[in-house]
C-alpha cells in the first residue's frame, strides 16, 4: 500500500449519516474511495458516493490506505478489536475514527499491527446529505493523534474542509461532554418551545423560532463567556 502524490485509497466502515459524507469530502479532496460497508439506505449512499463498491469491513481494510471508522460509539471498540483478531490491520495504514468521546487509545489493536491511529471529530450534526459538505467547510474538527503523526491528522481535517483544533487524549471525555451538551440541550429546548407555541395556535412553530434561535445562538457564540454553575458570570452586577 503506497500512496501516490499524497493521494490515498480510502475505505469507509459505517454507512450511516457521517461515513458517506466523510468519504465524499475526501474524494472531493482528490482521494479515491475504494469501498464502503453496506448501510440501511443504499440510495443515499449512492447519491454521495456513486459507483463506490459495497464491501465487507475486512475487505475494506485489506484494500484501503486510509480506513475511516464511522460507527456508533458503543460499536467502535469491538469493531477495532475484532478486525485485529482477524489480522486485518496493516503496517503503515492510516486508521481514523470520528467519535468525539474517544481519542486514539481505542485504536490500540490497530496500532499493535503497525497502523497509524488518528481521531478526528468534525463538529457538525450530520444529516447524511450533501448539505453536510457545505457545513464541513464552515466548521472545526477536534484532532487527536500521537505527536509524530499529528500533522497528518491536521492535514486530513483541512482536506475535509474543517479548521483543526488539537484536543489532548486525556481531554476527549470532557470534549465529548461539551459536544453532547451543545447538541442535546439545543434540541431539547427547541422542541419544548415549539410544543408551547403549537399549543397556543402558532402555525409552523419551527419556522417561527428559526430567526430567534439562530440570532440568540449567534449572540451567545460571539459573547463566548464560560458558564458559571450556580451563579452569575464574573462580570455580572445586581442592581438595587
Amino acid at each position: 500500500m503506497t500512496a501516490r502524490d499524497g493521494r490515498l485509497g480510502v475505505g469507509v466502515i459505517g454507512a450511516g449519516h457521517a461515513g458517506p459524507v466523510i468519504g465524499a469530502a475526501l474524494r472531493g479532496a482528490g482521494h479515491a474511495v475504494v469501498g464502503i460497508t453496506a448501510g440501511s439506505d443504499p440510495d443515499r449512499v449512492d447519491a454521495l458516493l456513486p459507483g463506490v463498491p459495497l464491501l465487507d469491513a475486512d475487505e475494506i481494510v485489506r484494500r484501503a490506505e486510509l480506513v475511516v471508522l464511522a460507527v456508533p460509539h458503543d460499536q467502535l471498540p469491538g469493531l477495532v478489536s475484532g478486525l485485529g483478531d482477524l489480522g486485518a490491520w496493516q503496517p503503515g495504514q492510516l486508521v481514523m475514527h470520528l467519535d468525539p468521546g474517544y481519542g486514539v487509545a481505542v485504536l490500540a489493536p490497530a496500532l499493535q499491527s503497525g497502523a497509524i491511529p488518528l481521531a478526528i471529530h468534525p463538529a457538525i450534526t450530520f444529516t447524511g446529505t450533501s448539505i453536510d459538505l457545505r457545513q464541513l467547510a464552515q466548521s472545526y474538527a477536534a484532532v487527536t493523534a500521537p505527536a509524530p503523526v499529528l500533522p497528518i491528522a491536521q492535514a486530513l481535517a483541512v482536506e475535509l474542509g474543517c479548521e483543526p483544533v488539537v484536543v489532548a487524549e486525556a481531554d476527549r471525555p470532557a470534549y465529548a461532554e461539551a459536544i453532547a451538551t451543545a447538541t442535546e440541550f439545543s434540541r431539547s429546548i427547541v422542541r419544548q418551545a415549539s410544543d408551547l407555541l403549537a399549543r397556543v395556535g402558532v402555525d409552523n412553530p419551527g419556522g417561527y423560532l428559526s430567526a430567534l434561535v439562530r440570532s440568540t445562538v449567534d449572540q451567545a457564540l460571539a459573547d463566548g463567556r464560560p458558564w458559571v454553575p450556580g451563579g452569575l458570570p464574573p462580570d455580572a452586577t445586581i442592581d438595587g
